[in-house]
């Protein structure tokens, strides 16, 4: 597999140093991504650079992740307005050894073969090096001019609102730039790859390399992700979409991709999958002669959830989900967990019910028209029962005076009620 055609074809190039494409098909290299340890999950804006090196490794090559101890203790002054916080030994430590099991869905961290993953940490080099050897020795290559000529300071000093950059920001791409020169001369790094907001401390880095041990190295960049409507792709109201399940659940997180439009599961089925050319331009073709079907959409988002979770988080998503939108069973909603349950009724009508009324035994009408007023009137109440349009936890309601009890209880608490397809209301019983 030629590593630069797969990308290219995945739209994931942005811009690529010359020379690039020969090194990786003249021998296996190794390549490495850094990334940033700020927080002990990673969300799906790190997906793009996790990909590329799930790619390289496919193609023959060695992939290194690099987690961000030392750069993450300063904060990479890129595409930031403002300096971030600084976090603690123990925490970055956390933070990696979370990351890494993340990483090993996508990478081959244990095979015996030359082209393993391998994880390192910048803080573990980092660590002991003095401010005076660090400036004597890797200070005296790289020139202010040089590193004021990058996009990343340039825009941080010419901001309107500036506060300008501390020299700590200001260090943070000569420290990426060792980082790279460390991974050439220990293990023979010869690409770094990442976001374009990176080309500039990839760069520099090449530009170490060469300057002090006299070697070439290269850079690839992808593009950074939009959404077709130009908006922050990997957002939503709530916040990141991560890959953690404690932050974000399979459900929603399998609800993020399956939402996506028809532009972006067009964009977006090329660079988090890994489906082959045919196989994705067969699904194009499928959603263009039906697109209401949303088959690019359903396989982007078993394809990623499967990747990120398993085959079966996937299938209790996929279940979850038929409960508002196709014909699930009342054991469907019996069999999900709380969190799901709620996350699946999130933002409808909701009402506090008796839990002794219920216990007692209470009649359907008096439960939807008066406990919760999901009718406004016992008579309207009566005629939709009649067209067969009332469901209580998915069964139809045959009349309008059947008895609810506590058996009704989902998770010792809640009780749905439906009326017509679209119309639910959670009763909590309190």
């Amino acid at each position: 597999m030629n590593f630069v055609e797969e990308l290219r074809w995945r739209g994931m190039i942005q811009e690529i140093m010359p020379g690039t494409e020969e090194q990786l098909q003249k021998e296996l290299t190794s390549g490495y991504v850094g990334i940033d340890p700020t927080a002990d999950s990673l969300h799906i804006g790190h997906l793009v650079s996790v990909m590329i090196l799930k790619h390289f490794q496919r193609a023959g090559h060695r992939p290194i992740a690099l987690v961000g101890g030392a750069t993450g203790m300063i904060g990479d002054p890129s595409m930031k307005s403002a300096e971030r916080n600084l976090l603690d030994e123990a925490t970055l430590r956390h933070n990696q050894e979370s990351i890494k099991k993340q990483l090993a869905k996508f990478l081959d961290f244990e095979s015996d073969k030359p082209n393993a993953a391998l994880l390192v940490n910048n803080y573990d080099w980092m660590k002991d090096f003095s401010f005076l050897n660090f400036i004597r020795d890797i200070g005296k290559h790289i020139t202010v001019n040089y590193m004021m000529a990058k996009d990343s300071v340039k825009k941080r000093l010419s901001g309107e609102a500036s506060e300008g950059m501390s020299f700590t920001e200001f260090s943070y791409q000569l420290m990426q730039a060792y980082d790279y020169l460390h991974l050439y001369e220990t293990l023979g790094c010869r690409i770094q790859m990442g976001g374009s907001d990176q080309w500039g401390n990839i760069t520099t880095g090449t530009e170490l390399i060469r300057r002090k041990a006299s070697g070439e190295a290269f850079a690839l960049v992808c593009p950074l992700i939009t959404k077709a409507d130009g908006t922050k792709f990997g957002k939503t109201e709530s916040g990141n979409v991560w890959l953690e399940r404690k932050y974000t659940s399979p459900y929603k997180f399998y609800q993020f991709w399956l939402n996506v439009s028809d532009d972006d599961a067009e964009k977006y089925i090329k660079i988090f999958t890994a489906l082959s050319k045919e196989e994705i331009e067969a699904l194009v073709m499928e959603q263009r002669s039906a697109p209401h079907l949303r088959p690019l959409q359903k396989r982007l988002a078993k394809e990623v959830t499967v990747m990120v979770h398993s085959d079966e988080d996937y299938d209790q998503a996929v279940e979850a989900s038929n409960i508002l939108f196709g014909n699930a069973t009342a054991d469907a909603l019996k069999k999900l967990d709380e969190e799901t349950f709620l996350q699946v009724f999130e933002g409808v009508p909701t009402f506090d019910i008796s839990k002794d009324e219920l216990a007692a035994g209470i009649k359907a009408v008096d439960l939807l028209t008066e406990s919760a007023t999901v009718f406004p009137s016992k008579g309207e109440m009566r005629k939709t029962v009649q067209a067969g349009g009332v469901m209580v936890n998915k069964v139809k309601v045959e009349n309008f005076d059947d008895m609810i009890d506590s058996s009704f209880l989902i998770a010792g608490k809640y009780i749905i009620a439906q009326k017509g397809k679209k119309n639910y209301f959670l009763l909590v019983a309190k």
